[in-house]
């Protein structure tokens, strides 16, 4: 039997060392590429949910504009669930009234006498999900005459 060489040895641990070393790469190109998709698919997830609520929150107003008018008990149970719902998407309504105009996240449709750049009115509520807009709202400014 033959006894390796020092040389021998050093280049089968060379080798080794290579070859380690390449798999260590493809071990985190690998790991990099299973966390880009998981993103991916997250992003697609939310960007899904976001377009569906964002259609469903007109259906929201037309409900809840009914329910002022008939008070409907069936109704309040049905825009209770609803809430439910969107507070499980973490969509909230934006407190507009009363509150200082921010263009970032309200509309101003008409301009009315009232105190300097402060919403006198909402027309339309407004919606956030995560903290970002889903729908800015649409208010009545206060302007000094």
């Amino acid at each position: 039997m033959k006894k390796h060489t020092d040389e021998q040895k050093r280049e089968l641990q060379k080798q080794v060392e290579t070859w380690k070393s390449k798999y260590m790469r493809a071990l985190a190109d690998y790991q990099n590429l299973e966390k880009r998709t998981f993103a991916e698919k997250e992003e697609t997830r939310r960007f899904a949910v976001q377009i569906f609520l964002e259609r469903l929150l007109p259906v929201l107003d037309t409900l809840e504009q009914v329910h002022k008018h008939t008070n409907d008990q069936g109704l309040s149970l049905a825009l209770k669930e609803l809430n439910v719902l969107l507070s499980e998407y973490n969509v909230e309504k934006m407190k507009t009234a009363g509150t200082k105009f921010n263009p970032h996240v309200m509309e101003c449709i008409e301009v009315v006498t009232g105190e300097d750049d402060v919403v006198i009115k909402e027309i339309l509520a407004g919606y956030k999900m995560h903290g970002k807009v889903l729908r800015a709202a649409k208010v009545k400014v206060g302007r000094k005459q």
